[in-house]
């Protein structure tokens, strides 16, 4: 049975500015729906590169839940599992970019769809395969239910799978103190860490990022600390290593973490190993942020075999 990649979790869709420095406090044009959601956008991302995957999920009975089931099943995701209610509306998250590169985020989540996720929406059928589980802090901390569904999975997976843990912040969401208690379990039980620049030490309340990642390296953990487009820093147990990123023309960088991590995650599952999936993650996370749309740019496995071919194919 070929491995099952598995993830659960919010579910949205997205509605943007499409230029720069256009705040949502005043009027303006708006660009969207796009799928969204940072499982989602992860689920997409491994399928298209050749993974199999799955996702667990709620949606509503609505257009915005169509568009986001209807994407992910053309990509190739499993979506059996998601459920379609009539009790909430599919969340959105309203977005405007800044000329510095920053991001405002205006969610509608917390009584959205995504938070009636609950432990029953996970059973045998639903764990089938799973050899790699893939959460974040949203998903754990939207609801109640939805946290106690991803310990259900953790659970059920067995002893053997494989698990990874984006922290994927959100102080606008949640506060410090409550993403500690969040995470403390998935950071004990994660077999692989991927945080973004600041969010180790937040999650780990220590001086500073690279003091969190070894840290966890110590433990047995392999640790992918994300640095946007100079590449990835890996922490294998005492070895810290610098992955140089690739140079893309960045038009939307909304989901190009999330591809990052699914990259990573099916090459680690294919055994490539941790430095050589650093290299195939960065590119495809240089490639995910070519295109308008958090999961627009997600690209196939053919895309980042060429561009690490051409990479690899110019002088010096």
């Amino acid at each position: 049975m070929t491995p099952v990649i598995l993830t659960l979790g919010n579910t949205l869709v997205e509605v943007m500015r499409p230029a720069r420095d256009q705040p949502l406090d005043q009027p303006g044009p708006l660009v969207g729906p796009f799928p969204s959601g940072d499982m989602p956008i992860y689920a997409s991302s491994v399928a298209r590169l050749g993974g199999t995957a799955r996702f667990v999920g709620v949606v509503g009975a609505d257009a915005f839940g169509a568009c986001l089931l209807a994407r992910l099943a053309a990509d190739g995701v499993d979506v059996r599992a998601v459920r379609t209610t009539t009790s909430a509306a599919t969340g959105v998250a309203f977005v405007a970019y800044r000329g510095d590169g920053q991001r405002q985020f205006i969610f509608h989540l917390r009584d959205s769809a995504c938070a009636g996720l609950a432990p029953e929406d996970i059973d045998a059928t639903v764990m089938d395969g799973v050899r790699w589980l893939h959460l974040s802090s949203i998903s754990l901390s939207l609801s109640p239910s939805g946290r106690a569904a991803a310990l259900r999975a953790l659970a059920l997976l067995p002893d053997t799978a494989v698990v990874s843990f984006d922290p994927n912040v959100r102080t606008d969401l949640f506060a410090p103190a409550e993403l500690r208690d969040v995470c403390g379990v998935l950071l004990e039980r994660a077999n692989v860490i991927v945080p973004s620049v600041g969010e180790a030490a937040l999650l780990a309340d220590a001086a500073t990022d690279d003091a969190a990642c070894a840290r966890w390296a110590s433990q047995g953990k392999l640790v992918v600390l994300k640095l946007g487009a100079a590449g990835c820093r890996l922490y294998h147990h005492a070895t810290v290593e610098t992955v140089p990123g690739f140079a893309s023309v960045e038009v939307d960088p909304t989901g190009a973490g999330d591809t990052f991590c699914a990259a990573l995650s099916l090459a680690l599952l294919e055994g490539a190993a941790p430095a050589a999936a650093c290299r195939f993650a960065n590119a495809a996370g240089a490639l995910a942020v070519r295109a308008l749309g958090p999961m627009e740019g997600a690209p196939t496995r053919a895309a980042v075999l060429a561009l690490l071919h051409d990479a690899e194919s110019r002088p010096g």
